[in-house]
């Protein structure tokens, strides 16, 4: 009788797992995925195929690399990025980080709990956002002008016109115009790298790259109108929410940041942190989402964005550096000398990094470090033994 009563006791948690597990694509039986909340299971680093002295020493090295570029008040913001439109925290976390084998965690240091900027790690996001629309038809094909769907203005010039949803995701654009305060041709002390940007003539929409806040903000703006919805919502209820993340991230808007949608004002965030607001998530949400796209999108048994999207947002263009649909690439191997070449990553300054390797079926993320993230890469690969 009491072996019955357990079993019963049990059994929700048994189906719950159930539900989790789906076919695993490496050979094995199952794939494991974290259940919602801080129930996330750990393996040990040797069961995970780690050398544990050496995954040890990786996360040592990581623990030292705290960043020097951006205050831990964000006292130097503005001194780096220029006149802030939207709020920034008083405080931050210190460097902090997780190593994800298989989906388990098998490393973590600091705060990986606390919400924080992260910048332009906002842009994979708004990425994923953007798949997700096209898998819906709200977009036909990404290689439509969205001049054919936005009928606000900011595409009505002759330039502008051209102007297609591929061309925002890979950053050739050349939008022209002014959003929310800031122009897209924007220099000196409001340029990345304080002033090092010089004017340059304008270049027809998807041959010229250009990292530019203006042009993706606007381009959030652009799936705003077709969402008739806040992006965060969006993300919320499309990604964040199936995956099981906290309630604890937020997308912060500029203050004068507001789109009128059918009668209705409504909040447009940006891509990146660079003007203040943008994305505040903690390192654990920030590993949910890599290993959302570790696994082609899937995550249990729902394909929230379909892995056509995923491939072809890693997938370089045929402009620029190495680059995919707002994902940082390794197809050369010059970014990451000593990462796999299809390894890819969401990249903000400060530094954070959700760095994802589908050779070796790993998440790096690492927040408020210094330097190029391959220095802890390479550590972490060295500690691979299986």
């Amino acid at each position: 009788m009491l072996r019955k009563l357990l079993f019963w006791l049990a059994l929700p948690a048994m189906v719950a797992c159930t539900r989790l597990a789906a076919p695993g694509t490496d050979g094995t039986a199952a794939t494991y995925f974290p259940a919602a909340g801080k129930a996330w299971q750990r393996q040990a680093p040797a069961a995970a195929g780690f050398d544990e002295a050496r995954l040890a020493a990786a996360v040592a090295f990581a623990q030292t690399q705290e960043t020097t570029q951006m205050a831990p008040d964000f006292s130097t913001q503005e001194e780096i990025f220029g006149k802030l439109l939207g709020p920034m925290p008083s405080s931050r976390a210190a460097t902090n980080g997780l190593v994800l084998r298989h989906g388990y965690i098998v490393a973590e240091w600091g705060d990986t709990e606390r919400a924080d900027p992260t910048y332009s790690v906002a842009k994979s996001a708004l990425s994923t956002i953007l798949g997700i629309t096209l898998d819906r038809g709200l977009i036909k094909d990404i290689h439509d002008p969205v001049a054919q769907y936005v009928h606000d203005g900011g595409y009505d010039s002759p330039h502008n016109r051209l102007i297609t949803w591929e061309h925002h995701a890979r950053q050739t654009s050349e939008w022209e115009g002014e959003l929310w305060g800031k122009n897209a041709d924007f220099i000196g002390a409001e340029a990345f790298g304080k002033g090092e940007r010089k004017p340059r003539e304008i270049q027809a929409p998807g041959t010229y790259y250009e990292y530019n806040d203006v042009r993706i903000n606007r381009f959030a703006l652009s799936l705003l109108r077709l969402w008739q919805k806040p992006l965060p919502a969006v993300f919320k209820q499309e990604v964040m929410d199936p995956i099981g993340a906290s309630n604890t991230w937020q997308w912060v808007p500029y203050p004068n940041a507001v789109a009128t949608v059918n009668g209705q004002a409504m909040p447009s965030v940006s891509g990146g942190t660079r003007w203040g607001g943008g994305l505040r998530i903690s390192a654990r949400d920030e590993a949910r989402f890599g290993y959302l796209m570790l696994r082609q999108g899937r995550w249990g048994t729902r394909q929230i964005v379909s892995s056509d999207w995923v491939r072809q947002a890693t997938t370089r263009g045929p402009v620029g550096p190495d680059y995919g649909y707002l994902w940082w690439l390794n197809t050369e191997k010059k970014a990451w000398p000593d990462a796999p070449a299809g390894s890819y990553a969401a990249l903000g300054a400060g530094s954070n990094t959700i760095w994802v390797d589908p050779e070796h079926d790993l998440v790096i993320v690492w927040r408020w470090h210094n330097g190029s993230p391959n220095e802890l890469i390479k550590r972490v690969l060295a500690a691979l033994k299986s």
